[in-house]
């Protein structure tokens, strides 16, 4: 048992018969009232997110879980096979435990949370950024932008994303997996 006092990003937690990640929370102490702590909660069984907040002091199950490195092999449907990097074993996951699998390059290196009481991977933590090659881009038009101009392109995952009209196809580069934008071209 723990506290909200205790409650951190990326904790795992029981909640409503469910597990639950928490990707966002903040402490608030009114002048007026006692202090509680708004979080956003990701169900891991079901991908739902979803605000709760809890009052100081109230007690929060944690659910402890360790975590490991898994390579990313191949897609198969809704299902995405991963391998341990230090036990070579491989286990597939739903798309839905994925925060951005449409980012995910064959080769690429994730972190997997793992329930140490059942050993039923929880979560997959994506890098913090990838880079991917273009593969297909609509020309840029010059002139007709006031500023900031973007187009769509399609990066070799198959993802889209928008990026400054500049970029053309075979160009690589590094977009940031928590919101899937462009970040900035890669030089070779």
């Amino acid at each position: 048992m723990a506290s909200t006092s205790d409650i951190r990003n990326g904790l795992c937690i029981k909640f409503n018969h469910d597990i639950y990640k928490i990707i966002e929370f903040l402490h608030v102490k009114p002048g007026k009232g006692p202090a509680f702590v708004r979080t956003k909660l990701k169900s891991l069984t079901s991908g739902k997110v979803l605000d709760n907040t809890f009052s100081a002091g109230h007690k929060i199950d944690v659910i402890r879980v360790e975590t490991h490195t898994f390579q990313f092999l191949y897609p198969e449907g809704d299902e995405f096979h991963f391998m341990n990097a230090e036990t070579f074993e491989q286990i597939s996951l739903n798309k839905n435990i994925l925060d951005a699998p449409d980012l995910l390059k064959e080769g690429t290196n994730v972190m997997v949370q793992i329930n140490t009481e059942t050993d039923l991977p929880l979560s997959v933590d994506m890098p913090a950024s990838v880079i991917l090659e273009v593969t297909y881009a609509e020309p840029g038009v010059k002139g007709n932008t006031a500023t900031n101009a973007t187009k769509n392109a399609t990066v070799e995952t198959g993802a889209s994303v928008n990026v400054p009209l500049f970029i053309n196809e075979g160009d690589k580069i590094k977009i940031d997996t928590a919101t899937g934008s462009y970040m900035e071209r890669v030089k070779e």
